[in-house]
């Protein structure tokens, strides 16, 4: 067996890790996840040898000790390795074999591992400028999901001012990818490509909103994603195909069900 190209460890079920992990099966390369449910993360010492902690090390006067942040709250346990790795000690955090280089960002860990599978597929393009019209979809899609991370977390407690800025990122990203599947096949030109991967999985995960309705509905909002399919039919459909395909649906099965479940 080779030797996995990157480890990662994350919060799981994730859908920004899944990126990589789809990326990793199109491309032949192995890439290993380590990680737990995100209340139990608060148990792990957060290091490239990631492990659960026992009790007794999980204590204030511990060197690892942190303040969590971010979208985590209490105590968290992390190396100094492990800082200077990911300097902004967030999750999912990758590392390159032996722990040395952190690499963070979903979308970064993305083009890690299309990098390191380009002798088996080109999944980044094949050539510099092809890479940088891809590299132009994940930087709008950043934007995208940084809204919805903020949008999410606050959805215990929704604000009609969080609503109306995710409402407006929702609108401007979907419309642009609406646009281009309106010319071509895939994203970035006529073969799929870490746009698309990126694309799917990070409206996969903020159609998670869904779940929140009852609490929208509180305050006198609804989902933004409530119409989405009507409203860009391309987009949604993009996303479906591409989940039955065999390296999406192995992570996927179910998981839209439920987002998209109101009930």
């Amino acid at each position: 067996m080779t030797a996995p190209v990157l480890r990662i460890f994350s919060y799981l079920p994730n859908p920004r890790v899944w990126k990589a992990l789809i990326a990793g099966d199109l491309c032949g390369v192995e890439v290993e996840v380590v990680g737990d449910e995100p209340p139990n993360l608060g148990n792990w010492l957060w290091d490239y040898d990631a492990r659960p902690l026992p009790d007794a090390e999980r204590t204030a006067d511990s060197p690892h000790a942190r303040t969590g942040r971010r979208g985590f709250s209490g105590t968290l346990f992390k190396t100094e390795a492990f800082l200077e790795a990911h300097p902004f000690g967030t999750v999912p955090a990758a590392f390159a074999p032996g722990g040395d280089v952190g690499v963070f960002e979903s979308n970064s860990i993305l083009r890690a591992v299309a990098r390191a599978g380009a002798h088996n597929r080109q999944l980044y393009g094949r050539d510099g400028y092809e890479a940088s019209r891809i590299d132009s979809f994940l930087d709008a899609n950043l934007v995208f999901a940084r809204e919805a991370q903020v949008y999410l977390l606050e959805l215990r407690e929704p604000t009609a001012a969080t609503h109306a800025r995710m409402a407006a990122a929702y609108e401007f990203y979907l419309a642009g990818i609406e646009s281009a599947l309106g010319r071509a096949e895939y994203l970035a030109g006529d073969g799929l490509s870490i746009a698309d991967i990126a694309f799917v999985c990070d409206l996969a995960q903020f159609l998670g909103e869904r779940r929140g309705h009852r609490r929208l509905a509180s305050v006198g909002l609804k989902p933004v994603s409530r119409d989405g399919r009507d409203e860009y039919p391309r987009a949604y459909g993009h996303m479906l195909e591409l989940c039955e395909t065999d390296a999406f649906s192995t992570y996927f099965e179910g998981y839209l069900d439920r987002a998209d479940s109101t009930a």
